[in-house]
């Protein structure tokens, strides 16, 4: 006989993982503001392989236009600029021999309505992750009453998994709603 308490946990955990995915997601997409994170995927050569662009130079916001690079080795220069230009970033790297800049372009109307269109798809996926292990553990407990599981034991646990599953849909729609508006301000 299946243990009820684990069921849930399993699932609960999927949907976390869903959640924690979709910050993840629209964490790495572009809203017009300065934001380190759009450069965790970059990836620099340095002694022979690569290595991600944070352990090499460091990285600040000095304004909200701007994101500043400075490595710790002067020998990096080329290479960070050469990364970040092979990068999906699109922005092309300044560089004043002390510090390499990065402009953040403002984003025209088209653009904003294309990276909200792309975090919808992001909440949207993250939803179907949340909703599918919710079925998967409705699917185990139908089949746990075959095996011994009484039925009140099985509708209670159906009315948890659903009070889960609304608590990380409304989690996926509130971190959309906030990524939308951060992109749609101007």
């Amino acid at each position: 006989m299946i243990e009820v308490k684990e069921v849930l946990a399993a699932a609960e955990e999927k949907m976390e993982e869903a959640v924690m995915y979709l910050e993840e997601a629209l964490a790495h997409i572009r809203a017009g503001k300065a934001n380190v994170k759009i450069l965790d995927g970059v990836r620099v050569e340095s002694y022979g392989s690569l290595v991600p662009l944070n352990n090499v130079a460091s990285i600040t916001t000095p304004d909200a236009r701007t994101i500043a690079i400075k490595p710790w080795d002067k020998s990096m220069f080329r290479p960070i600029e050469k990364a970040i230009m092979d990068s999906s970033v699109g922005i092309t790297p300044e560089n004043n021999g002390e510090i390499i800049r990065l402009g953040i372009p403002p984003l025209t109307e088209e653009r904003r309505k294309a990276l909200a269109k792309q975090c919808k798809g992001e909440a949207e996926q993250a939803k179907v992750s949340v909703r599918n292990a919710r079925r998967d553990t409705i699917d185990k407990l139908k089949k746990a009453i075959k095996d011994g599981l009484s039925e009140d034991m099985e509708k209670d646990a159906e009315e948890k998994m659903q009070k889960t599953h609304d608590r990380f849909i409304k989690q996926v729609d509130e971190l959309y709603a906030a990524k939308e508006k951060e992109i749609m301000t101007v």
